[in-house]
């Protein structure tokens, strides 16, 4: 069933690639410090669609991606009356979402919380709730993040080393962490793992103003 979940997993991701040729939209951020691979950024506030998913590190975000996606494919009410133009053969059941970047995976107790970030244009209340109640809209305060970025394959291995180099680097820096590290991965499945972008970020305190 796993492996079932995780090939519809891909074959949606490519089905999106395909049809959506522009670029996606970034979570937008100042960077204040820059040493090498590492670095200290101001994220503006903005909007996560998350689910929570009890399974392991490598499978949970194969599980959280098909409801993520489902929702900000249609699978959700309209918040406000949408103007419909001639012809219409029928009524959307919802509204389509751009899909943006990073998408984000953390641990909540004996959970992940894996997320999608919302387009800019959207606040909390325009934008659709879901049908699925296991997808939650959350608003994001401005927040200081140390942020570690690195390619490769998405494993659990992979994550807790450069999880311990960040952690190294934001004690050196005189950083207070803040909260508690999310992954990000900015690529489609398909994305070579060489080319891969992939980072850690953890919340923090303190840094140069």
């Amino acid at each position: 069933m796993k492996r079932l979940t995780r090939i519809l997993c891909v074959l949606s991701t490519i089905t999106f690639g395909a049809m959506n040729t522009m670029a996606i939209e970034e979570a937008a951020y100042t960077t204040v410090q820059k040493d090498s691979r590492f670095e200290l950024r101001d994220y503006a506030p903005h909007i996560l669609a998350e689910t929570l998913v009890n399974d392991e590190f490598e499978e949970a975000g194969n599980q959280a991606f098909g409801r993520l996606f489902r929702y900000i494919s249609g699978d959700n009410q309209l918040s406000t009356n949408v103007a419909m133009t001639a012809p219409v053969s029928q009524e959307p059941k919802g509204i389509n979402i751009p899909m943006t970047t990073p998408v984000g995976q953390q641990r909540i107790q004996e959970s992940w919380s894996v997320s999608f970030m919302m387009p800019a244009s959207y606040t909390i209340e325009t934008l659709p709730v879901p049908n699925d109640a296991r997808v939650q809209l959350r608003q994001v305060p401005a927040r200081r993040m140390a942020a570690v970025r690195y390619s490769g394959f998405w494993s659990e291995k992979k994550y807790r080393k450069y999880k311990t180099e960040l952690e190294s680097w934001i004690r050196e820096n005189g950083l207070t962490i803040a909260g508690e590290p999310v992954w990000a991965r900015y690529n489609p499945p398909f994305t070579p793992w060489f080319l891969r972008r992939n980072e850690i970020l953890i919340p923090v305190t303190g840094g140069t103003n």
